[in-house]
């Protein structure tokens, strides 16, 4: 049984499901007005995913070092796994504390649950500023113009999705693609057991949830990583 206490990220079976969301929303704490940036780091948590869980896991503090020197980050954790079952941390800030989440999940098989996790990012940034979504998954089995019409509202909150895929199923490509074109993100598939390379991917979206564009683009000065992110995202 999952022992983590993350609130549930609602689903879409109606009206119902998101007044859940939205009240559980009103129940967490506001983020501390530390002027941190504040960035979502989603995960695909089924089955497949467990050799990149257990990376991204073991890599998820390189996020925290690379932005110290920005003025940090708050991040929360997204995943979802199962056949319904999305969940959202509290926003934590430093990378012990996302380890401790992450080390008490399990995945599970199920399918993808990426509208949820866009629409939840959504509603996150209506209520707080958010620097970025970070998105790492290997797979997309969801309706992709229902996926790019919430890609639309995220990115008039003004949410940069950083979508990084492992492996290369066509699918999944194109519409991970398409949610960076669409929020002025970036788009980058790495492979399995490429730990530098998803280390580098993370290090480079960590800069732009903390310092902006003009972070990125000093990160890209000798980040080949960073540089390829900044050739595609738009604006500050």
């Amino acid at each position: 049984m999952d022992k983590s206490k993350d609130a549930p990220v609602a689903r879409r079976n109606g009206g119902e499901d998101i007044a859940a969301f939205v009240e559980a929303a009103r129940k967490t704490p506001a983020p501390s007005q530390s002027g941190r940036g504040r960035l979502i780091f989603a995960l695909d948590a089924t089955m497949s995913r467990q050799p990149t869980w257990d990376l991204a896991q073991a890599l998820q503090a390189k996020m925290f070092q690379s932005a110290a020197g920005l003025g940090g980050l708050e991040v929360q954790l997204v995943y979802y796994r199962g056949l319904n079952e999305c969940r959202a941390s509290k926003f934590v800030s430093g990378g012990q504390g996302l380890a401790e989440l992450m080390s008490r999940i399990e995945v599970r098989g199920g399918e993808t649950q990426i509208r949820r996790v866009l629409a939840h990012a959504r509603n996150e940034a209506k209520r707080a500023k958010v620097g970025a979504l970070v998105f790492v998954g290997d797979a997309m089995e969801e309706n992709p113009d229902q996926l790019a019409g919430v890609a639309g509202e995220l990115a008039l909150q003004g949410v940069k999705a950083f979508m990084f895929q492992e492996g290369h199923d066509p699918a999944a490509r194109r519409t991970f693609s398409e949610i960076a074109r669409l929020t002025g993100g970036a788009y980058s598939a790495f492979d399995a057991g490429a730990a530098a390379r998803l280390e580098a991917l993370l290090r480079a979206a960590a800069a732009y949830a903390a310092g902006g564009h003009a972070a990125l683009a000093r990160a890209a000065e000798a980040d080949p990583a960073a540089r390829l992110l900044l050739s595609q995202v738009r604006g500050s």
